[in-house]
Parts: C-alpha cells; sequence; structure tokens
C-alpha cells in the first residue's frame, strides 16, 4: 500500500483543527479519523465516493465531503473517487443508470438528443429525469456495496499475504 505517499501529502490534523479561517468546520476537519488510511475509512470512502460520483449533480465532491466527514471515512479519498464521473465519464455513466432506471422502473427507454442549453437541460431533466435518478442510485448503492466488500477483502487478503511472507522469513 502507498501509505507513506499518502502520509506525506496528508495534513495534520491538528493543524488543521487549530486553523482559525476555519472557524466550526475546523472541529470537523481535524478529527483525525478522516485524515488515516486504515482498512474501515477506506472500504467507507469508496463507498461514499462510487455512491456520489454515480449521482448527476453538481458538487458531488461536497457532498462526498459532507458523507465522509461524519462517516468517519477518508475524506480525501471519498472526494477523489468522485472524480471517476468526469466530463469525458458522465455521458456513458449516466446513460447506463438512465438505463438501469428504466430496467428497474420498468418503463420503455426513450431517444433523447444531450444538450447543454439551460432549457433544452431543464426539459430534457423533466424527460428522463426519474429514471435517470432511480437509475443512479440504485447504480451508486451497487457499486459502494461492491467496492467496500472488494477493499475489505483485498485489504486483509493483502495483510494476510503481508504476514505470511513475514513468517516464511522468520522461520
Amino acid at each position: 500500500m502507498p501509505r507513506k505517499l499518502f502520509r506525506k501529502y496528508t495534513p495534520d490534523p491538528e493543524k488543521i483543527r487549530n486553523m482559525k479561517g476555519l472557524g466550526w468546520l475546523g472541529r470537523w476537519l481535524g478529527n483525525p479519523a478522516i485524515w488515516h488510511l486504515h482498512r474501515r475509512s477506506v472500504a467507507r470512502a469508496f463507498f461514499i465516493g462510487m455512491f456520489w460520483m454515480s449521482i448527476p449533480m453538481p458538487w458531488q465532491m461536497i457532498a462526498a465531503a459532507l458523507t465522509a466527514i461524519p462517516l468517519r471515512a477518508n475524506l480525501p479519498l471519498s472526494v477523489a473517487l468522485v472524480w471517476i464521473s468526469n466530463p469525458i465519464t458522465m455521458p456513458p455513466i449516466f446513460y447506463f443508470n438512465y438505463l438501469v432506471g428504466t430496467w428497474v422502473l420498468q418503463r420503455p427507454a426513450q431517444h433523447f438528443e444531450w444538450s447543454m442549453e439551460p432549457e433544452r437541460l431543464m426539459a430534457l431533466i423533466g424527460q428522463i429525469g426519474v429514471p435517470l435518478y432511480v437509475g443512479s442510485v440504485v447504480v451508486g448503492l451497487v457499486l459502494g456495496a461492491v467496492s467496500h466488500v472488494g477493499i475489505n477483502c483485498f485489504w486483509r487478503w493483502h495483510v494476510a499475504r503481508a504476514w505470511a511472507k513475514r513468517h516464511n522469513r522468520a522461520g
């Protein structure tokens, strides 16, 4: 695990807690649990990051951060994972979410033209919004759960392998 690399660039929670410019946020951001890399915080961060990256909304990073802080997930990782959905990957991700939503709601998929013009975008959301958001929540929960379980399994396997290597060298 690249823990030393992350530790090098992770801010000190005590310094964050004492920063005057943060005010009341300093208490929340100064919690060491949201900066440490351990199995539980990383698994939670993956759940949070994968969930919020699936939801089509502005400010996904803020939603991920606001979820990570009370759940004591690794904050930087939660926020970084949201960037899986970026301007290049958003169309296929959200189209897939839309298709999942139509399947869950048992509705036929509609043909639509994508547009970033505000009027046409609002009309498009009115047309496909319900299946898109239902599918996004379903996909987000599934991706979050699978990544949470996957990280826990991988972490345990990695630790068991390291212990076995250490035991073989000693004996």
